[in-house]
């Protein structure tokens, strides 16, 4: 496996156990979805999974996402957003955020948008960008891509809490549709 597809490949492995899984090999999170590093690859080298520390340097150092971070010390991990566990708070502290954020996702969805709004799924919070092509990528991934416009400051004004990842992804509850602007 070539260099790249290996960092690929292992960045996968870490998003599903440091933010949907981590009982997969084993591992325990902390309420702020900490791991210990050394439990991190404690738990790896007993499932067989060759991960060292140089290589979850390189992972946190490049990826062009930023979806993990070390503590301050180095000495635990945790992704930055995304999860599904409940049990996992981030401890972030709310802001107020700019008028208008983005959301991407795919047209196929629309219809249900339109009904209901942006609900989080299977996560604990609805992720939206401050940019619009960062939202274009990210409906891209999921099909043809639909970028909708969110009234962030108005749907705070009116007591939605939003969040600020430490790789600048917005959090937030559900969007209700009337805070929503799709194409025309």
């Amino acid at each position: 496996m070539n260099e790249s597809k290996k960092l690929e490949s292992t960045s996968k492995f870490l998003s599903l156990v440091l933010r949907h899984a981590p009982e997969k090999i084993g591992l325990s999170l902390d309420a702020e979805g900490w791991a210990k590093v050394a439990d991190l690859l404690g738990c790896c080298a007993r499932e067989g999974k060759a991960l060292s520390r140089d290589l979850l340097d390189e992972i946190v150092a490049t990826s062009d996402k930023k979806r993990f971070a070390f503590s301050a010390d180095g000495l635990s991990i945790r992704a930055s957003q995304g999860h599904s566990l409940a049990s996992v708070d981030l401890a972030l502290q709310p802001l107020a955020p700019p008028a208008l954020l983005y959301h991407g996702t795919a047209t196929r969805f629309a219809e249900s948008i339109k009904a209901s709004g942006l609900l989080a799924g299977s996560r604990n919070h609805v992720h939206l960008s401050a940019s619009r092509d960062t939202a274009v990528a990210v409906g891209k991934r999921h099909g043809q891509p639909l970028v909708l416009q969110v009234r962030a400051l108005d749907q705070h004004t009116h007591g939605q809490p939003f969040y600020l990842s430490d790789n600048g992804v917005w959090l937030t509850g559900p969007v209700a549709v009337e805070y929503l602007r799709f194409p025309t």
